[in-house]
């Protein structure tokens, strides 16, 4: 099935809802970086929270989501936009720990919790936006659940989970996000606690085949789904901003590295692209700069 986001309202509008699927997305990444197991579903989390808070953006707004906990993971990283549009990587991919003591992949002990989760947001103004909270959990999905209470001030629960088949293939992937907006009275809050506790796990849901609306359906009966958006891979490289990069490194550098060498190999680090330099192209970036 085809990745895609779904945003919708429940209780009468004080309740804001919001479903991805990433299989495909984290698959691509998966590939793309060949990542561990372990590293695919830190990577893959990061990356459905990313979207769905891209969902809440407007117009060209986008944000990047970095995740500093300490461990040998190293750093999360990834951009999403509010075209559902994503692009991420990690420090160390190949990052591979054994199974937790409840049998699953050990994301926390990959990610650390001695460091913060950062998000910022690109709003088209002078400054961008800039949030953080310590990582509490290192799981991801606890995490960001404590990013929208302190941050945003917004109660909220966040589900997250990537499902790795045994021949290291991408099964299911993708989150939800369940915020309580103000005017829900302390019944509708415990009504609303009381199904999410009783619920199976993101990832249990989309390997039974569940679709977004039944997942958000499953949490909040009464949610009225408002939009759907197809979910994608997509890194804003190009060889003209490569080339722009290679510029900001001055007339002297580019010099010695085309001295130095028969070509240049600039890799990306979203989606690991490769972008070869000749000597002849280093010196028409050379002359640029005269």
């Amino acid at each position: 099935m085809k990745d895609y986001m779904i945003r919708g309202t429940a209780l009468e509008g004080k309740v804001r809802a919001f479903a991805v699927q990433t299989t495909a997305l984290t698959q691509e990444l998966h590939q793309r970086h060949g990542t561990t197991p372990t590293a695919a579903a830190a990577l893959g989390r990061t990356a459905a929270a990313a979207l769905m808070m891209g969902a809440m953006l407007k117009g060209e707004e986008k944000l990047t989501v970095q995740v500093k906990g300490g461990g040998p993971i190293g750093q999360i990283v990834v951009d999403a936009n509010a075209k559902g549009e994503a692009r991420g990587y990690v420090t160390n991919p190949d990052v591979d720990l054994p199974l937790n003591s409840v049998g699953k992949l050990d994301v926390a002990g990959a990610v650390g919790t001695d460091g913060y989760l950062y998000i910022i947001k690109d709003l088209g103004l002078k400054e961008p936006y800039r949030g953080s909270i310590p990582i509490i959990s290192g799981e991801l999905a606890e995490d960001f659940t404590y990013y929208f209470a302190k941050s945003e001030q917004t109660p909220s629960a966040v589900a997250l989970g990537v499902l790795v088949d045994v021949d290291y293939k991408i099964k299911a992937a993708g989150g939800f996000i369940i915020q309580l907006l103000p005017g829900l009275t302390d019944q509708e809050i415990t009504e609303v606690e009381k199904q999410l506790a009783t619920i199976p796990s993101m990832t249990n849901m989309l390997e039974q085949g569940l679709t977004l609306e039944q997942i958000l359906k499953e949490v909040i009966p009464s949610t009225k789904v408002m939009e759907s958006m197809d979910i994608s891979f997509k890194c804003s490289c190009s060889l003209e901003r490569i080339e722009q990069t290679l510029l900001t490194l001055g007339k002297k550098e580019l010099e010695s590295l085309r001295d130095e060498n028969e070509s240049a190999e600039v890799v990306c680090h979203f989606c690991n692209e490769k972008y070869n330099f000749t000597q002849e192209q280093l010196q028409e970036l050379v002359d640029k700069l005269d």
